[in-house]
C-alpha cells in the first residue's frame, strides 16, 4: 500500500501555515479525514496497520478526534473492540461507559504521531487504569522515527515535514496568517 500515493490522490496533503496539536507550526499538514472519508481506504489501512501490530491486543485505545476511524478499522482488522480516549479537564480520560480491566493489553492507535505527546498521554490513562500498553501505531510518524514511544511502534509511512516552534517560524514572520487545522480558522501569528 503506497500510502503517501493515497494522500496525494485524495488531497489530503495540504500546504499553507499550520498550528499543529504539538503546539509546533508548519508548511504542510496531513489532514488524514480526508482520507479516512473513504471508508475502503480506511479499511485497507486498518489492515495494514493491524498486520504490523506487536501481537494481539485485548483491545485498541486512540485517541479523539484524529485516531476515531484508523482505530476502529485496526480493531475490526484484529477481531477486537475499540475503545476512544477524549480529553476532560486537559487530561486524556475514558467517558461513554468505557472501562479497562487490569491487566488488559492494548494496542493505542493514531493518526499521525509528530511528538507523540497525545499518544503518551493514552498510554498514561491506560497504565493508570491498571491495563497494559503492548505498542502503539499510526498511519504516518511525522516524527521521522525521533518519537521515543518506549513501546514496539508501527507506521505505515514516516514523513518528514518541516516543523518550528512560533518563535522560529519562518511564516510568522513573514506574516502569514497561521490556521489550526479542523478549525480552519486563522490564528494570531505566533
Amino acid at each position: 500500500m503506497n500510502v503517501e500515493k493515497l494522500f496525494l490522490d485524495r488531497g489530503a496533503l495540504l500546504k499553507g501555515h499550520f498550528l499543529l496539536s504539538s503546539g509546533l507550526h508548519s508548511d504542510r499538514y496531513l489532514q488524514c479525514a480526508l482520507l479516512l472519508a473513504h471508508p475502503a481506504d480506511a479499511e485497507g489501512l486498518g489492515r495494514a496497520l493491524a498486520a504490523r501490530a506487536p501481537s494481539k491486543p485485548d483491545l485498541v485505545v486512540s485517541p479523539a478526534m484524529g485516531g476515531l476511524i484508523i482505530g476502529q478499522e485496526v480493531a475490526r482488522a484484529l477481531g477486537v473492540r475499540h475503545y476512544f480516549a477524549e480529553r476532560a479537564d486537559g487530561a486524556m480520560t475514558l467517558r461513554r461507559g468505557f472501562a479497562l480491566e487490569p491487566g488488559e493489553s492494548v494496542l493505542v492507535v493514531e493518526d499521525v504521531v509528530t511528538t507523540g505527546k497525545s499518544t503518551r498521554e493514552v498510554f498514561a490513562m491506560v497504565r493508570a487504569a491498571g491495563a497494559r500498553v503492548a505498542g502503539a501505531g499510526s498511519i504516518v510518524d511525522r516524527s521521522e522515527g525521533r518519537a521515543d514511544l518506549g513501546v514496539p511502534y508501527a507506521a505505515l509511512w514516516t514523513v518528514a515535514v518541516p516543523t518550528w516552534t512560533p518563535d522560529a517560524c519562518p511564516l510568522c514572520r513573514a506574516g502569514v496568517p497561521a490556521v489550526k487545522p479542523g478549525s480552519r480558522k486563522e490564528l494570531k501569528n505566533g
